[in-house]
């Protein structure tokens, strides 16, 4: 009788720490993928926002990303995976319906003057406390020559995550 109340206790402990891996893994992925708003200083009507994203995968698992002089390359950081962490400071803009999101630190996400956005959906709080989800469809944006930005576009809030972020 003892050696099976041995075995259940172990047994229910063992489900319960994966069960707890599975949410530590949940939460991971909102830590990684996310967006954190930035205090207004007043001076302008446009709010400044954080993405994290977790991007990119190793050159042994890519066959080409980025056709450069005529072949495919990869390039470290840029679209599917989840290698890199990297940051953006952007500013939201919205017209109509169209929502669109343009960096404002000039080399923080990359030096290259191309980023390969993958699908993103990133975890955001907004100013109700409700939690819901800032979607980036995959994209190549270039930087302005100009400015030094980039700005991605298509962007859409929702309640639930509408990509899977790998």
């Amino acid at each position: 009788m003892k050696k099976v109340l041995t075995l259940t206790l172990l047994a229910a402990l063992l489900l319960g720490a994966c069960r707890k891996e599975e949410n530590q893994t949940a939460t991971y992925e909102q830590t990684r993928n996310r967006v954190i708003a930035i205090p207004n200083d007043g001076k302008s009507g446009n709010s400044t926002h954080l993405l994290v994203l977790a991007v990119g995968h190793s050159a042994k698992d890519c066959k080409g990303c980025i056709m450069m002089y005529g072949q495919l390359v990869h390039v470290n950081c840029i679209g599917t995976g989840d290698d890199c962490l990297r940051t953006a400071a952007v500013q939201l803009q919205q017209v109509g319906t169209e929502i669109s999101a343009t960096t404002t630190d000039t080399f923080d996400l990359t030096s290259d003057d191309f980023f390969l956005m993958p699908d993103r959906s990133l975890s955001y709080t907004d100013e109700k406390n409700n939690r819901i989800f800032l979607n980036i469809p995959g994209q190549m944006v270039y930087r302005d020559t100009t400015t030094m930005q980039f700005t991605f576009t298509g962007l859409f809030f929702s309640e639930t995550a509408a990509y899977s972020n790998n």
